[in-house]
């Protein structure tokens, strides 16, 4: 079935296996290149929410649409509506189920703020973290002309550093400050504004200014491979959303190539190496002393090869190299 070398085609075979349509439709359409219209490519969508992750999440909705509980789509974490929207968008879910309709209309207007971007439940404002979230997904999932959406890319422009980057917390620019270059990943070109175009470019050169992991001291956690991202970033976040916005050949780019080339297993295969909340320093501190604000979810088996970590990891090395 699949193009390349014979560890390439092994990897892709194993990706296209019928127990998981979500990783088998992308890895039919970005590593395989198969056009949205051929009947391998639909059956593979069709069977997304019938069978494996995404069935099971959808599974748990509730007939109201949200996850876990009414009052707060945010909270908890990492069980609740927000968290489970992310994550269908990108298992390849869209508007055309009406499940994901109801759910994202409430969404956005339970999120949608007056400043036009997107916050948490009874917030003011919007935040930095969540705007991007929020807007990456909804475009996923074909809310990419709700004018809510578009409000919230325009928020993305007004709110970015003068010398590029974003923002979270007020903590200045850094990398963690990633969920905008993502959003705008996913946006399509088409219709990006001028704003938008240099935005990007400027957020794009802060990244790669610090090769996608240079500020301060080593953060072990950027150097381990999660799925759900949720709001952290690490080495694969960074790689995929350069990649994706075309970033291919900039030399900057080379440690965190070499990183994920380095963390290939034998069988052409990639281990999921941690769930989230995984981090170090005084968030770690604050966690450890608060328990039960956060309730790891994860889709696959931590240190077992992951078909998420892998098809991210082959989407983006496919960007770089091309298919052989």
């Amino acid at each position: 079935m699949a193009k390349g070398s014979g560890k390439d085609r092994a990897v892709i075979d194993w990706l296209a296996e019928d127990d998981q349509p979500a990783v088998r439709y992308r890895a039919l359409t970005a590593l395989l290149g198969r056009a949205e219209d051929t009947a391998e490519v639909q059956e593979a969508h069709a069977a997304i929410p019938r069978r494996g992750w995404a069935a099971e999440i959808l599974a748990r909705q509730d007939a109201a649409s949200w996850w876990v509980g009414p009052d707060r789509l945010y909270l908890p974490k990492y069980l609740s509506t927000n968290w489970m929207l992310l994550i269908l968008a990108d298992l390849g879910l869209t508007r055309e189920d009406p499940r994901i309709r109801k759910a994202c209309d409430l969404w956005i207007k339970r999120f949608a703020k007056e400043d036009g971007g997107f916050g948490m439940d009874n917030s003011s404002g919007s935040h930095l973290c969540l705007v991007g979230n929020t807007a990456r997904a909804l475009v996923q999932m074909g809310y990419e002309d709700h004018p809510k959406v578009r409000s919230a890319f325009e928020w993305m422009v007004e709110n970015a550093a003068k010398k590029g980057g974003w923002s979270c917390f007020g903590s200045g620019r850094n990398l963690d400050s990633w969920e905008p270059m993502s959003a705008f990943a996913a946006y399509p070109k088409a219709k990006w504004t001028e704003g938008m175009k240099r935005v990007v470019e400027q957020g794009a050169e802060f990244f790669l200014e610090r090769e996608l992991h240079r500020q301060g001291d080593r953060y072990e956690p950027w150097y381990r491979a999660h799925y759900p991202v949720h709001y952290y970033y690490d080495l694969l976040v960074g790689l995929d959303f350069m990649t994706a916005l075309g970033y291919t050949d900039d030399p900057r780019l080379r440690f965190a190539v070499s990183w994920l080339r380095k963390r290939r297993r034998a069988d052409g295969r990639w281990n999921l190496d941690a769930v989230h909340p995984d981090v170090e320093g005084p968030v770690l501190e604050w966690i450890l002393r608060h328990p039960k604000a956060y309730t790891p979810f994860a889709l696959e088996e931590v240190g077992k090869p992951s078909k998420m970590i892998t098809l991210r990891a082959m989407r983006v090395l496919r960007r770089i190299d091309g298919v052989d």
